[in-house]
């Protein structure tokens, strides 16, 4: 994923945030649609509209999320976006333990994602719109997986995204002839999307929602390690303090984990 928004980076350079959404979910849509090949029950009936509804609510998330990057600090939008898993993790809540597991989460999150208060009004709006988009997300994701689309629908839903929202190709003239732009397009579309939103699938088949929802707390955790591995960016220490709230957080969260299904 963070390699992913690394190639986003590289490519907000060429091409406004909405063409790399675009591109990104073109990217995503042709590489599932070219390797599970979803049969005719996947694209008719209630089935086929559920998918429609979880890729488009998935493609508006990533578009409102880069449109927020351009305007506001990563720390900011990444902790405002956040708000849709902490309200669906908070739902899910079923005792002060769980609160309490939500709190440090949320303030682990904080101190990660070092909030700076700086930006537009705009962002602000785009930056809640994306954390609203990323609670549907969770909530039509649990469905997906639970109806047993799966994977295909992910293909589906991403398929029809890319369509409705064509005319955002409209701005991504320079990709065209640029083989180093259409190679970054698809490999965020694979990196960003493709890969964990598979996963995403596989994880939420067998727990519940609301501690899906927590677990995402992990992905400012991981950017921070990757920056200590992979860079050598030492963490600060409220940055080391954010970490350590996460981690506990989590661990004293109760359990909801549902019985394995059937493989994808």
């Amino acid at each position: 994923m963070y390699l992913g928004a690394a190639a986003a980076v590289w490519l907000f350079g060429s091409l406004s945030p909405s063409a790399v959404a675009w591109l990104r979910q073109l990217g995503a849509a042709v590489v599932l649609l070219a390797w599970r090949r979803p049969g005719r029950a996947a694209w008719r009936g209630k089935v086929f509209w559920l998918a429609a509804l979880f890729g488009l609510v998935t493609a508006v998330m990533n578009l409102a999320f880069y449109e927020s990057l351009d305007r506001l600090p990563l720390g900011t939008a990444v902790a405002l976006e956040f708000v849709g898993p902490v309200l669906v993790a908070a739902f899910g809540s079923r005792s002060v333990r769980d609160f309490g597991a939500l709190l440090l989460v949320v303030s682990g999150v904080v101190l990660i994602a070092d909030v700076r208060w700086a930006g537009s009004t705009l962002g602000v709006l785009f930056a809640l719109s994306a954390a609203v988009l990323w609670a549907a997300y969770i909530v039509l994701g649990k469905r997906v997986a639970s109806v047993g689309l799966g994977v295909d629908g992910l293909a589906v839903g991403f398929g029809v995204a890319t369509v409705v929202l064509s005319p955002l190709a409209l701005s991504t003239g320079p990709v065209w002839s640029s083989p180093r732009l259409i190679l970054l397009g698809v490999g965020v579309g694979v990196l960003s999307t493709v890969v964990p939103y598979v996963f995403d699938q596989i994880v939420l088949r067998r727990m519940g929602q609301a501690r899906f929802a927590l677990l995402l707390a992990l992905l400012p955790v991981t950017a921070t390690a990757i920056g200590f591995l992979v860079l050598r960016q030492v963490p600060t220490l409220p940055e080391a303090v954010g970490i350590l709230a996460v981690v506990v957080g989590l661990t004293i969260r109760t359990r909801d984990v549902e019985p394995a299904p059937e493989a994808l």
